[in-house]
């Protein structure tokens, strides 16, 4: 794949990461520190130069979908751009529109768009479940002493689920088909809600989402770092030669999944256990600085990771996904 084309590629996910309209300042700012750390990766091409292109609309969508000559770019240009509109479980009127104009810009028929974004659907269909079958409420409890909650389990079991998580989300990061990561988020969201679950919190998937935001997790730019590193590292598609010999190029990479996940499970063990007291820019600060040693601890489990990869297909993932 030429610069350009994967230029393109990244600009028709930024097109459709913003098509929605209502995108609040805290993920326009969570997108715009992903195009900045995505430039700053070796032989990576300008992103924040794409960012600001989009965003000031210094290119157009019918522009960016011309550079692709190639059918299986222009596939893939389609495929991600589904998966980015189903990124918070949902596709709006906007993003709608958005995806059948870019259908027309590629040339491709109902058909094939269909079967294009078929997976990436179906992941979010399950994003729209709900998580728990009780009325449950999304207000925390008012502020005074903090009284610590005991869990149901031990903390050591709740530890082991966390790691397993992560591994798993570590692996959907190394598979090849671009819509993996989508499944990243439903499995986030439902490993929050057992956490809380344990501590005796019955939560509804609307706090669930806020409080995976409020730590610094953006869903839509969550899967577009996801995407990023796989597009910029060669790892996407047929074009990127199947699973193996790119794992370790992969996994020397930022270990994005595995330590987002890890340390939302820890931020989330405190949260709970703290009876949910803790406030919003103590839970940011505290996530960031479980973020440091939950990227090291990436390498001592990266066999874990690439076994678990290894044996994940479709039908595997939507498996974990609906029965996480």
């Amino acid at each position: 794949m030429i610069s350009e084309q994967r230029n393109a590629i990244l600009a028709i996910s930024l097109f459709a990461a913003f098509a929605d309209g209502v995108k609040d300042e805290r993920e326009r700012e969570q997108i715009r520190q992903l195009a900045d750390s995505l430039g700053n990766q070796d032989d990576a091409p300008d992103v924040p130069r794409i960012y600001q292109d989009v965003l000031l609309k210094r290119i157009n969508l019918a522009s960016a979908a011309a550079a692709l000559t190639d059918l299986e770019h222009r596939q893939l240009a389609y495929e991600m751009a589904v998966c980015v509109c189903d990124a918070d479980g949902r596709q709006s009127e906007h993003e709608r529109r958005f995806l059948g104009e870019l259908q027309g810009f590629l040339g491709l028929d109902a058909t094939q768009a269909e079967a294009l974004g078929r997976e990436a659907d179906a992941i979010a269909a399950v994003v729209l479940q709900p998580v728990s079958d009780t009325a449950a409420t999304t207000a925390a409890p008012a502020h005074g002493p903090v009284v610590a909650v005991t869990p149901k389990v031990s903390e050591a079991e709740l530890d082991k689920t966390i790691l397993n998580s992560a591994i798993l989300n570590g692996a959907l990061e190394l598979l090849p088909q671009s819509w993996a990561s989508l499944a990243i988020i439903p499995l986030q969201v439902k490993m929050v809600y057992g956490i809380g679950k344990a501590y005796g919190a019955e939560l509804d998937q609307g706090h669930i989402k806020e409080f995976i935001a409020t730590v610094g997790i953006g869903l839509t730019s969550q899967y577009l770092e996801q995407f990023g590193r796989k597009l910029l590292g060669g790892l996407l598609g047929k074009a990127a030669g199947g699973l193996a010999g790119k794992m370790g190029r992969a996994a020397t990479g930022m270990a994005f999944s595995f330590a987002t996940t890890y340390a939302l499970g820890q931020i989330a063990k405190r949260y709970y256990a703290g009876n949910r007291q803790m406030s919003s820019a103590v839970l940011r600060d505290s996530f960031q600085n479980l973020l440091g040693p939950a990227k090291e601890m990436q390498a001592r489990y990266l066999p874990q990771i690439q076994q678990t990869a290894s044996g994940l297909d479709a039908a595997k993932v939507m498996s974990l996904v609906r029965g996480a």
